[in-house]
């Protein structure tokens, strides 16, 4: 008896009959479940539950080893695939000088080639705060200047004593 995935194998099957279906996809309509195990022993095979929830359930006469690892290979297949997209941060003050933001916009414009989205953020020290209004302006002269290779995924927000605005890179058609 063996649960994994949500399927019941061989002497883990409750069900009195079943609906059974051969190992080449044939049906070979309603049987007993001690009749099914009896098939699926004699072709030297597993008898697997696949719709359990049917009227009588559907079993399978099955290699339910190759089944599992055929269906480990898949998930490792989709795993490979799958993009990690990573956020990196790029961090400016309100009074930012002409070649420092240049320099900060050099870097965010590599993560942002390389794939990576971007938050671009702005600290309010002391009383800085009060202006919040330079930060902004600050945050969208980066958006602007980014505007040919990224999209504006969160427009500038505060939270706390920092105001953050989030690139993503643009999609390529």
């Amino acid at each position: 008896m063996t649960i994994a995935n949500d399927m019941i194998v061989n002497e883990g099957i409750r069900a009195r009959e079943v609906r059974l279906i051969a190992a080449d996809g044939e049906q070979l309509g309603i049987k007993s479940k001690a009749d099914a195990l009896k098939m699926a022993e004699d072709a030297n095979l597993d008898l697997v539950l696949v719709a359990a929830k049917a009227k009588p359930p559907v079993a399978r006469i099955m290699d339910y080893g190759k089944y599992r690892f055929e269906l480990q290979k898949k998930q490792r297949e989709a795993r490979k695939k799958q993009k990690v997209v990573s956020v990196k941060e790029v961090r400016l003050s309100p009074s930012i000088d002409t070649n420092d933001f240049n320099t900060k916009l050099k870097n965010a414009l590599k993560f942002l080639a390389k794939g990576e989205k971007v938050r671009v953020s702005i600290r309010f020290k002391g009383r800085a705060i009060t202006h919040k209004d330079i930060g902004r302006e600050v945050l969208n002269r980066m958006a602007d200047a980014t505007k040919e290779v990224a999209t504006v995924e969160q427009r500038p927000k505060m939270e706390g004593r920092s105001m953050f605005l989030q690139l993503a890179p643009k999609a390529d058609k």
